[in-house]
């Protein structure tokens, strides 16, 4: 039987280029000392000795061990929010934010997933899409409510197929709340939490999502009313607040650069966290090569760099050409073209070294 994974910590703040390799140094072999043997004063001064000596190794194995899981993360705290997954191109994507409860795409369902209570799908390519079965069947097998799933609209009749398909072979329920949420259309996830698609340029039909929160504010013809005036206007059925929408993260999934300019994607642009594609970071694949295939160069966002206001740019789904360092090398050209820290979503790329 599979097992849910454990909740990753929060991690701490890393910075723009923060690419941790592994450390050398050999883990401490801790091995406490009995002192029962001891006789007389000084058999007993030799023994506090060396069980000092012992604690002293036990702190350090301790240290050892914390810098290890620092290295070992496969996260980011970003802005607040703890972003993860993974993202190769052609391969797999799916980006977690856990302080939502929402997956970005769902390749192949990773386990870190399955207790995400929304899942958001950009476009049908089952890198993206193809995980989806294995999500809701996992969730029914942890008797996890079932999920809210959104989708475009486009390809809504043909992943209920899909899912017909697998419980008919599989024999198995396969419980969800399937979404068609078109582009301007508005979900809440919660009473502070919602929705909403913006337009993206893919190769076939596809979407991007921003999550914004929801707060409320006073009117600002009331502003200068105490608060038995406030009161007794809310009383009275005035709506006394503006209701402001937020926008916290957004995720492109594939897409041309294209969306850069579009001003429906204003709010995709000014979210605290965006979550976009980069799938081609140099000269041997030209800009006309990563259009033709609805996709977005490097390049381009340094093109387009004077349109982003977000705080962070998390970049995704590189090509599987890449290795670590030509990530890390491409991303150290991009950082002082955009004002926004920009990190690599890097899981499951490999060093030339290794």
């Amino acid at each position: 039987m599979m097992q849910p994974s454990l909740a990753i910590p929060k991690l701490q703040s890393l910075s723009p280029l923060h690419f941790a390799q592994p450390l050398q140094a050999p883990k401490p072999n801790l091995k406490l000392p009995s002192t029962s043997h001891a006789v007389g004063p000084l058999g007993a001064a030799k023994d506090s000795s060396v069980f000092l000596s012992a604690i002293g190794r036990a702190i350090e194995e301790e240290e050892y061990r914390k810098a290890r899981a620092e290295v070992n993360r496969k996260g980011f705290a970003l802005e607040g929010y703890s972003i993860e997954g993974v993202s190769i191109g052609g391969h797999e994507t799916c980006v977690i934010v856990p302080e939502l409860k929402c997956a970005f795409d769902i390749g192949r369902c990773p386990s870190r997933a399955v207790h995400q209570n929304f899942v958001f799908i950009t476009h049908a390519h089952l890198d993206h899409i193809g995980g989806l079965p294995m999500y809701v069947a996992t969730r029914g097998l942890y008797s996890l409510k079932p999920p809210t799933v959104f989708v475009p609209p486009s390809i809504k009749e043909d992943v209920e197929k899909l899912l017909d398909i697998h419980r008919s072979m599989s024999q198995v329920e396969l419980k969800l709340d399937l979404v068609a949420l078109d582009v301007g259309e508005t979900y809440e996830l919660r009473n502070n939490l919602v929705a909403r698609p913006f337009k993206t340029h893919h190769v076939i039909p596809s979407q991007g999502y921003v999550i914004y929160s929801v707060r409320n504010k006073l009117k600002k013809r009331y502003a200068h009313l105490n608060g038995k005036q406030i009161e007794k206007l809310k009383k009275s059925g005035v709506e006394i607040t503006d209701t402001l929408l937020s926008p916290e993260v957004a995720f492109t999934g594939d897409t041309t650069s294209e969306f850069f300019l579009d001003p429906h994607s204003a709010d995709a642009l000014r979210a605290r966290v965006l979550i976009t594609e980069a799938t081609f970071l140099d000269e041997e694949q030209s800009i006309e090569h990563a259009r033709e295939h609805g996709h977005t160069h490097l390049f381009e966002i340094m093109e387009h760099a004077q349109w982003i206001r977000n705080k962070v740019v998390l970049l995704t789904h590189f090509s599987s050409r890449y290795s670590l360092e030509d990530i890390r090398r491409a991303v150290s050209k991009l950082q002082p073209n955009v004002s926004a820290k920009v990190v690599a979503l890097t899981e499951g790329f490999k060093s030339t070294y290794s």
